[in-house]
């Protein structure tokens, strides 16, 4: 591809439109240019893979041919030429990750925090990258060493990057870049501000003064589940339709994997958001109900809907494929007022953690917490019975609209919606 190619499909990368790859590519270059001497460094010394999970993933690549294929295709594709861009390069840069910290930059240009990313940057944009992405041996792998990830981060190790210094999470870049001032601080006299661990920080609780509930005593207002932006607001939703393609593509029964409840929601609608890398990552009631199911689904974490061909609506074909083939969790909430509406926090990038607080047979109240993001990038989907939903308070962006990511802003427990 010409470099003005790359640079346009950089651009319709879903996890670039979200905000979680640097704003200039050239940063992605530098992140790969100083990740790559670091393998180099690494194999010069001969170092073995210290991950469980990398090793099982190299043990993978090895094992079965076709993974091999795709992989060893993905690689030899980018145009850009680094260390990484080997089987065992990848392996060692992905060995290195689970064991480092994302990092701040106070420059929002150059803020490249999401490494995982930034690695499959430029192997996403092949053909192998494609198919190796939604291979299911491969993704299953893939999961397994961002679950790795995901328990340094949960770690005191991963505190090292929550410091005041100019490139530290708790700097005042970052305190004014992510609002800090909004959210619950255990102790800024202690070191790292009393957060447990990274993941402590990036999911940390909000101050209830700065998302007060809609509607408290009115059970038709609907508020939104999580802080984000409109992606997408579509009615009448087919059972089973062809999520891949261009359009309207929410296809239920894959939505929602088969469950019981499904023909529940045909004809219903969807109302879908994203959330950037720095907003409040947990997510709660939008309704009063009782909890008839909740579960995970293991799915896809790197994946944009290339065969939808070229987007020109910023990825928005990406952000409601991923309903249907991502990891994402399903939470049933009974509402005597809205019927049965389904909760679908949905991972996109990085680690893809979806964490769920509440259990078949909980009775909620409007805005109470549900769960919560680890770090990665993520998005959000309600799903309303037939009928159920008078109009929607809130827009989607212009048909066609170019900024398909900046929709409306919404924020957890404000109004999205009236019942009937």
């Amino acid at each position: 591809m010409s470099e003005a190619s790359v640079v346009e499909r950089y651009r319709n990368l879903i996890a670039y439109r979200a905000g979680y790859l640097p704003r200039d590519i050239r940063a992605v270059d530098d992140f790969l240019d100083d990740l790559s001497k670091i393998v180099a460094k690494r194999k010069a010394k001969k170092k073995k893979l210290r991950s469980p999970a990398v090793r099982a993933l190299q043990q993978l690549i090895e094992l079965d041919g076709i993974v091999r294929m795709y992989v060893t295709q993905m690689l030899r594709e980018p145009q850009q030429k680094h260390t990484i861009y080997t089987i065992d390069g990848m392996l060692h840069a992905l060995d290195e990750i689970v064991e480092t910290a994302p990092a701040f930059n106070p420059n929002p240009a150059l803020l490249n925090n999401f490494p995982v990313s930034s690695l499959f940057t430029y192997m996403m944009m092949t053909p192998g990258g494609e198919a190796a992405f939604r291979n299911t041996q491969f993704n299953g792998a893939i999961r397994v060493v961002l679950q790795e990830w995901c328990a340094y981060l949960d770690s005191a190790a991963s505190r090292y990057v929550l410091t005041t210094d100019r490139d530290g999470w708790l700097s005042q870049p970052a305190y004014q870049m992510n609002q800090l001032f909004q959210f619950v601080i255990p102790d800024q006299s202690k070191p790292h501000w009393g957060f447990p661990s990274f993941n402590a920080y990036f999911h940390r609780e909000i101050k209830s003064e700065f998302r007060p509930l809609a509607g408290p005593r009115n059970p038709k207002v609907v508020v939104s589940a999580n802080d984000g932006t409109v992606v997408k607001i579509s009615r009448n939703i087919k059972k089973i339709d062809d999520f891949w393609l261009k359009g309207e593509p929410y296809s239920l029964i894959n939505m929602l994997n088969g469950h019981k409840y499904v023909d529940r929601f045909v004809g219903g609608d969807v109302f879908q958001s994203f959330l950037s890398g720095a907003d409040y990552h947990r997510w709660h009631a939008p309704v009063d109900g009782v909890v008839r199911h909740a579960e995970i689904v293991d799915g896809l974490m790197f994946s944009d809907a290339e065969s939808a061909g070229s987007d020109p609506t910023a990825a928005t074909y990406s952000q409601q494929y991923e309903t249907s083939v991502n990891t994402r969790g399903l939470v049933f909430i009974e509402s005597k007022t809205v019927g049965l509406v389904c909760v679908m926090p949905i991972g996109i990038t990085e680690i893809s953690s979806v964490t769920i607080n509440v259990k078949k047979g909980d009775r909620l109240k409007k805005g109470a917490e549900l769960g919560y993001f680890s770090y990665g990038g993520s998005s959000m989907a309600l799903i309303f019975e037939r009928g159920a939903i008078d109009h929607f308070t809130v827009s989607e962006p212009a048909p066609g609209s170019q900024n398909i990511d900046n929709g409306e802003p919404v924020f957890v427990n404000a109004q999205i919606a009236v019942a009937k």
